[in-house]
């Protein structure tokens, strides 16, 4: 209703009503996360977009990506299929990585890592991270974060990029991916165009980053949802990012206690420091698309498992727009099924 009010879907993108929609979403989105002003934000389709885009720009030939779930392989499999030569490390699905031992080459150009592995309820420790970049502060590092904000916090100052999609931690319609990078990146990118490789024609990042400064897009984006964006940051803002980390977790905490001494179902990742707070993973020993269905009928909406653990896994997402009553009568339901 608002977005008609203000007559969002007849809104030129090179207007200067766009880019005053684009300062707004910016800055609270900026606010929300403590985003420094040595960023940019590039708006894109999806995540899986901002890790081609991220690829393709920033790396010529060698990334090394910590792999512990689906995503965190996809984003190394589309460094493959960029004719890249990417490094991994690999740790079983669900549990985490020694980062004491890890010894990244030297030749490495961008450190790849899936903060919040969406399948399988996996989170790493920013601590981790952080560590991370202090033992190779010469090589970028990037995190996927698509179900990560905005309920963990990022220090930016210890990190080069981050990206999400809109539809998780946000709680909007799909259909945009959002890059945020630290503007000296781009000098690799300026690099690679000199010596001839290959970043991308109107969505590379020297493209994004022209029209960033100017409050616009390469091309025409999705504009409702920039708009949306904004708001959300805006009441979220309002609302608090204290409040909110600690409500989320309340939820998990909840729905951990609640299936740590269920009949049939357990927290897939075993190790507590581990388990993630905004997507939580559950094994089954009963077929998930029964529990999935019966929850259905009773006006829950739960995610199966993925990939393999598509038929004993089920997914609980606990995002902002979750609240702690509906958590109850979630954990009230499943009790009685």
């Amino acid at each position: 209703m608002m977005a008609t009010k203000d007559k969002i879907f007849s809104v030129s993108h090179r207007s200067k009503e766009f880019t005053i929609i684009q300062l707004q979403t910016c800055n609270e989105l900026k606010k929300l996360l403590c985003v420094p002003k040595e960023f940019h934000i590039f708006f894109v389709s999806s995540a899986t977009e901002a890790m081609e885009r991220v690829l393709q720009n920033l790396v010529c030939k060698k990334s090394y990506h910590f792999i512990n779930g689906y995503f965190a392989d996809r984003f190394f499999n589309i460094a493959k299929q960029l004719k890249k030569n990417p490094y991994s490390i690999k740790s079983e699905y669900g549990s985490g990585f020694d980062f004491n031992k890890v010894k990244i080459p030297e030749d490495t150009e961008l450190i790849c890592l899936t903060q919040n592995e969406t399948s399988t309820g996996a989170a790493i420790d920013m601590k981790d991270i952080y560590g991370l970049k202090k033992k190779y502060p010469h090589i970028p590092v990037a995190l996927d974060v698509a179900t990560g904000v905005p309920y963990y916090k990022i220090d930016f100052s210890k990190i080069d990029i981050a990206f999400f999609s809109i539809q998780k931690g946000f709680g909007m319609p799909p259909g945009m991916g959002v890059i945020i990078i630290k503007k000296s990146c781009l000098k690799k990118t300026e690099m690679m165009l000199e010596n001839g490789y290959n970043i991308g024609s109107y969505h590379n990042f020297l493209a994004h980053a022209a029209n960033a400064e100017k409050y616009e897009t390469p091309v025409t984006p999705n504009l409702p949802a920039i708009y949306m964006l904004g708001k959300i940051c805006k009441l979220l803002n309002e609302r608090g990012i204290d409040k909110l980390r600690k409500d989320t977790e309340k939820k998990a905490n909840m729905l951990y206690k609640f299936f740590e001494n269920h009949r049939f179902v357990r927290p897939f990742v075993k190790e507590i420091n581990l388990r993630s707070k905004t997507t939580l993973v559950f094994d089954s020993v009963i077929d998930t698309e029964k529990i999935i269905k019966k929850l259905s009928d009773k006006g829950f909406v739960l995610s199966s498992g993925y990939g393999n653990f598509r038929n004993s896994q089920f997914r609980i997402g606990n995002f902002p727009v979750h609240k702690s009553e509906e958590v109850e009568k979630l954990i009230h339901t499943f009790g009685n099924l």
